[in-house]
């Protein structure tokens, strides 16, 4: 295959991240360090300033949780910025540096640059989150072709495995993500029919009960409250995250850190057993809601449960064996697991991207909206009551998309010479209760009678989710426009411009500056280095001065400098800080 005009496909995900392309026919994801193909969707800046991205701002996170940034896809579509060391960066920026990464992984295993992209979002991603991906892309320097639905791109994934025509229930759920489609294979179409979620509820909530059944622990032991000490519960997320993954296939588990901290000069440990049951319990409510969600997704595509031929798995979190009971449970039929959870999303956004550049074989894909969007109108309520803000449906929830609606509203008073045109997305009959989105101003109508004017309101709904408002009075063609996308505080152009200035100042010309992989050596290796760190700067925040002060600093340095050479050297040079450890300590 030829790789001219090449489009990869990316899994932008809270936890973790992945890029893939296909060649020859063959879906291929790419590793990005190493041979792993994973890449945790983490960001930090180093103690040169260098940039992390990946493994090394993961196993940093635990030490500087103040110059390192996670599950950032929870913040999309958000208009603030999140700290990251010394300075401050909007969520699309941070998106950006994983994109980039991303980028220079595929650039480096295809030997060719790359500059367009699919990138997924979870189905119920609204259009401000949709958007700001699309700039987080631009910012990283790729032209974002289309933005694709994670379960729809997960079912392509899935489709040459199928040999008949398929109802599929999608069950997604990432670290910081949650939805539930059902998709409609037949030939060459592949059909969302209905999507339900919440784009609140992941991994990272169940990560959060361990960590508080684990605070609990400690304030119980130590009458002491931990959780305004950063350090401490960056090593407790950790922990928890480690554990949660752990209890997929072990019973027990137990929560082991050293050193937490110190109470009256006493050293703060953690040893905490626990068993899969008591995990099971703390996310019970959770899985709860997401069955909840699978029931109304196949009522919304107007199926029974016995009608649903298959169910696949989508994200790490999937692997809890509580949600395969309970899918198994209440729908009769065992997921497949053929395809691997993480990966499969990333893979479908390659598929699609081969479609989009004219190198995969000709298939139909019809995708929905997971809203409805409408306007206010003056109007009754559902009790009868008159009410200014009522709710007027345009297009409608599930709705297969591209797709255009147009409606005809009337002025509410005589004379009326102006029109406000709110635009909002959701379900609620009284728009406030909806979430507003945009809305613009009809001025020169004619001054007639109420109800004489006729404005005829028109939505389109593109491929990526994005929407475009339209508003005509009928005789005059009089006529206004807004697109949503430019309504929602977006960045501008020229905002786009300097963020994108900003990352590659941050990255450094070229795409070679990122701080690769994870921390050097084995893993036991990473751990003894964190260790030692760790045990440094306790010494370091006390009383230590002098001479001993000096040496200690001395030596940290020293391995710091040693990290990215020979692994003999670095040995050398944590037993030299590990030696005046014990001095210093006893």
């Amino acid at each position: 295959m030829s790789m001219d005009g090449v489009i990869v496909g990316i899994d932008l995900g809270t936890t973790n991240s992945e890029v893939a392309v296909v060649r020859d026919g063959r879906v291929e994801v790419i590793p990005v360090s190493g041979n792993s193909r994973i890449l945790p969707s983490v960001v930090g800046i180093g103690d040169s300033g260098t940039l992390l991205v990946g493994e090394a701002a993961r196993n940093q996170y635990i030490l500087h949780p103040e110059r390192t940034v996670r599950s950032i896809k929870r913040r999309m579509g958000e208009f603030g910025k999140v700290a990251m060391g010394e300075n401050q960066y909007t969520p699309q920026e941070i998106s950006a540096m994983i994109l980039a990464r991303l980028k220079q992984a595929a650039e480096a295993h295809l030997g060719q640059t790359v500059g367009k992209a699919v990138i997924t979002v979870p189905a119920f991603f609204s259009d401000a989150q949709r958007q700001a991906t699309r700039e987080a892309g631009e910012i990283a320097g790729l032209e974002v072709v289309r933005i694709l639905n994670e379960p729809t791109a997960a079912a392509l994934s899935y489709e040459k495995r199928l040999d008949s025509a398929r109802k599929l229930l999608v069950y997604d759920l990432g670290g910081g993500t949650f939805d539930v489609s059902i998709v409609n294979i037949e030939g060459e179409v592949v059909e969302v029919l209905a999507s339900h979620g919440n784009n609140h509820l992941g991994g990272d909530d169940f990560d959060r009960k361990i960590v508080d059944r684990a605070l609990e622990h400690l304030e119980g032991l130590h009458k002491t409250d931990f959780r305004g000490m950063p350090t401490v519960m960056a090593r407790l997320q950790r922990a928890a995250e480690e554990a949660k993954i752990a209890l997929s296939s072990a019973p027990f588990v137990t929560l082991s850190e050293e050193y937490l901290s110190e109470k009256d000069g006493v050293p703060v440990h953690l040893s905490l057993e626990i068993s899969r049951t008591d995990y099971e319990e703390m996310i019970g409510d959770y899985i709860d809601e997401t069955m909840n969600a699978v029931h109304i997704a196949i009522r919304n595509a107007r199926l029974s449960v016995s009608e649903i031929d298959e169910i696949l798995l989508v994200g790490g979190s999937t692997r809890t064996p509580l949600i395969v009971r309970r899918l198994t449970e209440d729908l009769g039929k065992v997921p497949r697991f053929e395809v691997d959870p993480d990966l499969c999303v990333a893979m479908g956004a390659a598929i699609q991207a081969s479609l989009i550049a004219g190198t995969g074989a000709p298939r139909v894909l019809v995708d929905v909206t997971p809203y409805t969007f409408g306007i206010s109108v003056l109007g009754y309520l559902p009790d009868g009551m008159e009410y200014p803000k009522c709710f007027a449906p345009l297009i409608r929830k599930n709705s297969p998309i591209p797709v255009s609606k147009s409606e005809v509203f009337t002025t509410s008073h005589d004379g009326q010479t102006e029109v406000e045109i709110t635009v909002y997305q959701g379900e609620h009959p009284d728009a406030l209760e909806n979430i507003e989105i945009g809305q613009f101003l009809v001025t020169g109508l004619r001054p007639l009678p109420q109800g004489e004017n006729l404005v005829i309101v028109s939505f389109s709904l593109d491929l990526d989710g994005l929407l475009r408002v339209t508003a005509r009075e009928k005789e005059t063609g009089l006529e206004c426009s807004i697109d949503i996308e430019r309504t929602i505080a977006p960045l501008g152009q020229e905002e786009l411009d300097r963020s994108r200035e900003r990352i590659v100042g941050l990255i450094g010309e070229g795409s070679g500056k990122f701080a690769e992989g994870a921390a050097p050596g084995s893993s036991a290796l990473s751990e003894r280095i964190r260790s030692l760190r760790e045990r440094a700067d306790r010494l370091l925040a006390g009383s230590l001065d002098g001479e001993d002060r000096e040496d200690l600093i001395e030596r940290v340095s020293g391995m710091i400098d040693q990290a990215d050479g020979p692994e003999e050297e670095l040995l050398k040079a944590a037993g030299d800080l590990e030696d005046l450890l014990f001095y210093l300590e006893a």
